[in-house]
Parts: structure tokens; sequence; C-alpha cells
């Protein structure tokens, strides 16, 4: 095994007592190609008696999710819902999620499971709601601690503290500059986080740990962890400082073939990366109009490509749900899953090892997505870890900063609350610099909606910074900068071309700016240039302005190039500070808010 820079010290692990508690759920299954086992397959299945030699084949099962970002309490609006197809092909939402309910559907899965591996795919904390990221994410490091958690891949939000922070959430210690939050030393995790593609740029060795090998009773399962390649570019230059991103791929042949010359045959890669499912609906049938047919997106050129000694890929990053076969390189269909986010669903996946060769055998490999519903009892440990730091955090949780008068909303190629948020910055750039004419907002700094509904006891519409908090958690500061209009309809245009023409990035865009995005046709020509306009005048491509921004798009992220050619940079405060500011100024119990209307951008489809 590569020496590391930053190492898991092992710990000896608490199991927590299963919970005795009925989960419910519909599942959607997956399942290979069938294939008869011998006769004996499922023979000790479940476990095998004392006195009586294990069978050849033994079920392993592995339970995953990915993307949890800190959402420990159920989340709020659209984000604490998944969509369910019915027989009759209508469609339901499910509430869903919440970190007592995902204990308890967790611990439930494993009974009569005695083979039994919890992983996950990556951003298990970053862009977390307060209650997490308020004390750099220790709370779900402790909460995923006594959820069991085996094993993880870094994601992208890993990082967003940069590589020694990442290390101190691993290895444990207060944080540097806050401190200890409470009498007791922060643990770390329990869990080995696996980063087997990023690399220090001066030793040119894996920060953690690239993989881990799962052992019980002579059952060997490996696991290889990796984040998406493109991590640099979707989050801030000091985050990813001194570090290297390696291909995906290459990354996990390379190690696959480690653990084969170790005795590991059975290999499970944690890919944060995904894909894009044909279906918006957690249990859409992926596999229905052929293997891999229902998604697109990275994933599919990953999974076509990794080395079929992979026996399955648990993968995120994208927040959907899906479980496909795509084929490997030898043409085999090979399980891809993923569990949507904010845990609100777990998949289920049965590995059936094979003793003889040590191996799984990927013929009788199934999974299926199952639903983390509301409805099942809370996880009293969770709920005690919860109401601590809670607690501590309530005294700045919950005072107000606003009142709106109805959800606003924050999907949509254009959504109500990417408005409000730049009308946000553009009035605070406007107290830097009389001049700021415009601001813009990347879709993927807005986390959360804000919702009307109380949710803890503030009272209908009133908005708290815990909630403004989880609406932009990532402490960027809003950043003016001058263009040429040229540079501005360039960066408009980088919207759906370059690395986001598979998947368009639409910047959310300040009252006053106004285009046209029309989506019958390709590349650039999707931003039909002749509408863009400000305050009713077409933009000139000769003149200058200002514009406001959050520093992550200043710095070029997400694939916007051009906004990091910038010139008269003037840097103000974070971005949170600045929705406070406008909602404590243009809102009252008497006079809240109104959704904006969503209607700066004109979709043609």
């Amino acid at each position: 095994m590569p020496a590391t820079a930053q190492s898991y010290v092992p710990r000896r692990r608490r199991r927590a007592n299963r919970l005795l508690a009925v989960a419910a759920g519909v599942a959607t299954v997956g399942a290979l190609a069938a294939a008869a086992l011998p006769a004996n397959a499922g023979e000790n299945h479940h476990g095998h008696k004392p006195d009586h030699r294990p069978g050849r084949y033994q079920d392993v099962q592995l339970l995953s999710f990915n993307d949890l970002h800190g959402n420990l309490e159920p989340p709020a609006g659209s984000s604490g819902r998944v969509t369910e197809v019915q027989p009759d092909g209508t469609t339901k939402t499910i509430d869903a999620g919440g970190a007592e309910y995902l204990a308890t559907h967790l611990r439930q899965a494993r009974k009569g499971h005695p083979y039994s591996i919890t992983a996950a795919g990556g951003d298990m904390v970053g862009a977390s709601p307060l209650l997490s990221g308020l004390f750099h994410d220790e709370p779900t490091i402790e909460a995923l601690n006594k959820l069991d958690l085996d094993v993880t891949s870094v994601g992208n939000h890993e990082f967003d503290e940069g590589a020694r922070e990442l290390a101190r959430l691993q290895n444990g210690g207060c944080h540097p500059t806050d401190g200890c939050y409470t009498d007791k030393k922060f643990k770390g995790a329990d869990f080995p986080y696996l980063a087997a593609n990023v690399l220090d740029e001066k030793t040119k060795k894996p920060i953690l740990k690239p993989y881990w090998v799962w052992k019980q009773k002579g059952v060997k399962v490996g696991f290889i962890g990796v984040t998406l390649e493109g991590t640099p570019n979707i989050v801030s230059a000091e985050g990813v400082k001194g570090l290297q991103f390696k291909d995906e791929v290459d990354t996990i042949n390379k190690y696959a073939k480690e653990l084969r010359r170790q005795g590991v045959k059975s290999i499970v890669a944690l890919i944060h990366e995904g894909g894009f499912p044909a279906s918006a609906s957690y249990n859409y049938d992926c596999d229905s109009p052929g293997a891999g047919d229902g998604i697109s997106g990275p994933i599919v050129d990953i999974a076509k490509n990794v080395t079929p000694d992979v026996d399955a890929l648990v993968t995120g990053h994208t927040h959907n749900a899906y479980v496909c076969t795509i084929p490997d390189p030898a043409g085999k269909p090979r399980m891809v899953t993923s569990a949507a986010s904010f845990g609100r669903l777990y998949t289920d996946t049965t590995l059936t090892y094979d003793r003889a060769t040590g191996d799984i055998a990927r013929t009788a490999v199934k999974s299926a997505n199952h639903v983390v519903t509301r409805d099942v009892p809370k996880a009293p440990d969770i709920t005690r870890l919860i109401d601590r730091w809670n607690t501590l955090a309530a005294p700045i949780g919950n005072r107000p900063v606003g009142y709106i008068s109805g959800d606003i909303g924050s999907t949509g190629t254009e959504s109500p609350l990417g408005d409000l948020i730049a009308d946000a910055q553009l009035a605070y750039g406007k107290t830097l610099d009389p001049d700021t004419d415009l601001a813009l907002m990347n879709p993927g700094g807005i986390r959360a909606p804000l919702t009307y509904a109380a949710k803890a006891g503030e009272g209908d519409g009133v908005v708290t910074y815990a909630e403004g908090f989880t609406v932009q958690p990532f402490a960027n500061t809003v950043n003016l900068r001058t263009y040429t209009g040229a540079q501005l309809i360039q960066a408009l245009k980088e919207q759906v071309t370059g690395g986001n023409e598979a998947a368009p990035k639409i910047l959310q865009v300040s009252s006053g700016l106004t285009y046209t995005l029309d989506l019958t046709k390709t590349g650039a020509d999707r931003v039909v240039t002749g509408t863009i306009r400000l305050n009713g005048a077409p933009i000139d491509p000769a003149a200058t302005y200002r514009v406001a921004m959050n520093s992550f798009l200043a710095g070029g992220g997400d694939g916007f190039t051009t906004l990091g050619q910038g010139t008269s940079e003037l840097v103000g405060t974070d971005d949170l500070t600045a929705l406070e500011q406008y909602l404590t100024a243009n809102s009252s119990p008497s006079a809240p808010i109104a959704p904006p209307a969503a209607d700066r951008i004109t979709v043609v489809k």
C-alpha cells in the first residue's frame, strides 16, 4: 500500500444497538441478467449455524448513500421529498430524510444480515445547514459514526475548507481557529475517507488512504474511493491548493490491480461522480429500455471503462437516484447506483460472494433504492446528538432576519430564490460601488429553498439565520469586478458551452438583466445574443459593466473562465450577510417579501 500524507488512524468501533423498528418503503429493484447458480447457492445466505461449515455462496449486504451534506435534520421543502412513480404511471411525492430516520432504516435493514457493509459516495459534509456547518461539520461526523458508516469516498465538498481540515475530520482534534466546541475533544471519523485520486503535489501520493478492505469470516471486499477529476473547477482555489486530482478510471484500475495482487478479488468503487436518469422518480426502472439506456452523464463513460475486476459502482455528485446496469469493458452488465442526496434514500445491494473464487458472482447482484420515510421511530441516540448541537446553535440560528409571504423555491432554470439572492448581491454591491450594474449567482451555490411554514416555532413566514445559512453555507465573499460587454456576453454563453454544454449551469440574474435561452438550439447559440438587455438597453460589447458575484464565480468557478478575467476587483462581506441585510431591509412582519416571478430569462423549449 502506498504511503499516505495523512493516514486514517483505526480505532476500536462501538457498534450501536440495532433499533428494532419497522422500516417501511417501496423499493425499486435492479438485477443483473439471471443466471443459475449451483444448487447450494442459497445455503447460509443469512449466516450459518455454529456447527456447520459455511456454504460456498455468501450474500453480502451493501448499504449505501451519498451527498448527505450535513443534513442531520429533515431537509425542508423539495429538498426533503422524493418522487415515486405509481403502477398507473402517475407520480406522488413522499417526505423523506433526516438522520434520526436514516439511522432507524439502516439499523432495521441490517437485521438478519450478519455480513453487512455500509458505504458512502462522498459529500458527507460541506454545504451543510447551520446545525452542522456552524461547527465545521463535527456534528455530521459524530452522526455518521453512530450510523456505523464503514467507509466513504471523498467528494468535492470535502475540500471546501481544504485538505488540512479534511484530515482533521478524519483524525480528530479541535478546530485550529474556533477551538473545541464542548468539553470533549473531537475524535474524528471512525470510518476511513478514501481519496485514491487526490495527490499531494509535492509527494505525488494520495492524501488519504486510496482503498480499504472489509473482512469477515473469510469474506473480503475491497473499496476504492475517488472524487471527480474536475473537483478543482467547482471548489475554491484555496480549498484545493497543493493538490492534484487524477483521472477516475485510471486511478480505480490501478488500485483494483493492486487489490487483486493482495488476494482481494471482490471490489466496489465509490465514485463521487454521477449521471442523469431519464426520470426524476427514485423507483424509475433505469434498465427498462435496455441496459444503461435510461441514464446519461459522466458516470456512463466511467462505468464503461472501469476494469471488469470491479463488481459494483456506488456513485453520487449529481444528487439523482438510480439503480442501473451499465456494461463493463468486457460487455458484462455491472450495477451502478446512486441514492439521491440529503439522506432521503439509501441503496440496498446484495453481493453474492463465491468463497471458492473469492469473487462476486455478478449475475446474482441485485439492488434497490429505499425511501428514508419519516413514519418510523426516530433513533434516540441521533435525537440526543441533534439536541445537543442545537442547544449550542440556537442562540445564533433562531434569530429572525426577514419575512416572506410564501415558499421561495430554488429549482428550475431560473428560480425565485436565485433571483432574490442576485438582487441581494446587487443591492450590497451598490453599497460598495454605486456604479454596480448587475449581479450573477451560480445555481450550485443555492443549497435549499426558503419555506413559508415554521420549522422550529419561529412562526410562519419568518426567515431565521439558520434557514439563510442552509441556503448559502459557503462563506463566499461578494466581489465586484468590471467586464466589457463582450466579456459579459461570453460569460453568459459559457453557461451552455465547454464543460457546461452537456449539463448547462444557468446563472441566476439580478433585476434588470433579461435575455432569451433557446434550448431548441445547440452550443453557444442557445443564448440568443440579440436579446441580452440591461434595463431594456442592449448590452454594448465595447462598454464596461460593474458586476457583483460571489468569490467562487469571480475565481472562474463552474467553468466560467471569463468571469475570472474581470478587473478592478473589490472584495466585500460574505454572501450570507448580503442576503441577511437585504431581507432585513426589505421585509417586515406586516410587509413580507413575495416570491419573485422568475421571469428574467425567457426559456424556449
